[in-house]
Order: C-alpha cells, then structure tokens, then sequence
C-alpha cells in the first residue's frame, strides 16, 4: 500500500512538470532521404514558441543553434504548428548526422528539465569508387584506360567514402573468378591478362548500397615505344610541362637581369641648377625691347 502511494505522488509530482520531447527517426537513413524532427511538450499547455532545435558539432565539441537558412544548414526547413516545432531535413547527407535536441528558452525552466533527451541518428553513405594505380600514379586517378607494357606488373587499388567500411570485390569480364580485395595485382603482364576489369564496392549494411569502377587494360606489344603506355605518357606530359616551367623562369630571370643592368647604365635627369639665374630685360639672353627694365623676369 505504501508503495502504491510513493508512486501516486511521483506521478502527481512528475505530472505537474511538462516534459519536452524530441521526435525523429530510431533507425539510420540513407544519404538523400527525408527526415523530420519535432519538438513537442508532453503537456499541451506550454508555449512551443520558446522552443528551438540544436545539434552537437562533433568539430566544435558543443552544442548549437539549428537556423533555418544558415550556411551549414542551408536546406534545412523550421516550422511551427500550434502544439509543436518541426524540422525538415529533405536530402539527407553525412553532415546532417546527430544528436540532436530540443531546448527551451523560458525564464522559469531550467536544466535538465530546459532540454530534451538527445535524438542521435546515423545516415549511411557511400561515395564514388576511385582506382589508384600503385607506383608512379600512385596519386593520380586511374582513367578509363590503362595501358601497360609487356612483363610489367600492375597494381590497381580501389576506395571510395563510406559510412562504414565497405566490402571491395574485383572480377574480370569472360572470366568466372571474384577477387575479395580492394586491390588487384598482376605479375609480368601478358597480352592474355588485357581486357575489362571491374571493382565493386559493397556497403556492409545496406544491400542497396553499392558502386562498380571498369577499367580497360590493354598490354602493349614488345615493340611499342615507351611513351606509348600509360606511365610512359604521364611521364612525357610531366617531363614537358618541367621543361615549360624551367623555360619561363629562365626567361624571366633573364629579363630582370637586364632591366637592372639598364636601370643602373641610364642617366639620371639633367641637373641645370646652375643654369637658372635672373635674365634682365637689357642683358644680351634676353629680347629686345623698347624699354629698359631691371627687375628679373626669373
């Protein structure tokens, strides 16, 4: 019996007090999604226009005001109803990840009962695959492309951006075989090793989640000069766009030299002080005149 009445006069205490609320997705969300957030009191009675949303910033390790129309936010939609405050995300991405709360402004509410519990939400996402070719290129995207001389060896990586670490699988078209790596390697290459290659990208979670890369390795013959293969060629473009570089350096080092030489061989302009005395009227420098005059003209 006293139990029954600890907890009655809990809940007439609880009661007495509004609860605010925070509603939204339980589950993650695919990048591109909808989502909505509202904040609700559990009591009808409190004013929701004292009520706005905030966000965890994981890069500024605090909390912050969600605006509708701000430069991280900017296609974010905040309305208000009469018992509610709804935030529309319509396009989902990885940035728009929680927690998230609703937090009142009222004078006479304090924490914790000023905030709501936090609503945290993850959005799963994948970005484009990208190939990467181990040694000179190793930097350089792979093209669609990729020529390779006879007995080389070819080391293609593929990554791409995900939410969670993907699954990476590589296969050869003709062939039946699937390689479960992200990176394919051929040994001394021959020309039975050319054809279409294609690496998949597979999100760990998400079945629907998935990205393909096909590249064309083409083996060039034994007499096909050096700067015929792929590595061959960048080498050439970068070799040439050295050499274009050293030229215009060169030529304006030159350039400088010469105008300095030429600004220190110059003359400087004619220095006629002493040439700047008073010319009369009646001397021989000036013209002449009717009438005498000795007052200076300079």
């Amino acid at each position: 019996m006293k139990v029954l009445l600890v907890a009655a006069l809990v809940a007439l205490i609880h009661g007495s007090y509004a609860t605010l609320l925070i509603k939204g997705p339980t589950e993650p969300v695919l990048e591109g999604d909808s989502i909505t957030l509202e904040c609700l009191y559990s009591d009808s009675e409190h004013n929701i226009s004292q009520v706005h949303f905030e966000v965890f910033s994981q890069y500024m390790r605090r909390w912050r005001t969600v605006w509708e129309g701000s430069i991280c936010f900017y296609s974010l939609e905040i309305k208000q109803t009469v018992e509610s405050l709804v935030l529309s995300i319509p396009h989902a991405g990885r940035y728009y990840q929680g927690p998230y709360r609703c937090v009142s402004d009222a004078e006479n509410v304090t924490e914790p009962d000023s905030s709501s519990r936090t609503l945290d939400f993850k959005v799963h996402y994948m970005g484009d695959l990208s190939l990467y070719r181990e040694g000179y290129t190793s930097y350089l995207d792979v093209s669609q492309e990729l020529k390779v001389r006879l007995g080389e060896d070819v080391v293609v990586k593929c990554s791409a951006s995900s939410s969670e670490k993907p699954s990476y699988f590589w296969n050869k078209d003709g062939d039946d075989w699937i390689l479960p790596l992200s990176t394919l390697t051929l040994k001394k290459v021959t020309a039975m090793d050319g054809g279409q290659y294609t690496c998949m990208a597979q999100h760990p979670s998400v079945e629907s989640l998935s990205k393909k890369h096909t590249i064309s390795i083409t083996v060039l013959p034994e007499d096909a000069p050096w700067y015929a293969s792929s590595n061959g060629h960048l080498m050439l473009m970068t070799s040439a766009a050295a050499v274009s570089l050293l030229v215009f350096i060169l030529s304006m080092t030159v350039f400088l030299c010469r105008r300095a030489k030429q600004a220190r061989t110059s003359k400087g302009p004619i220095d006629d002080k002493s040439q700047k005395k008073p010319i009369y009227k009646a001397s021989v420098e000036s013209l002449p005149s009717t009438c005498g005059d000795k007052q200076p003209l300079v």
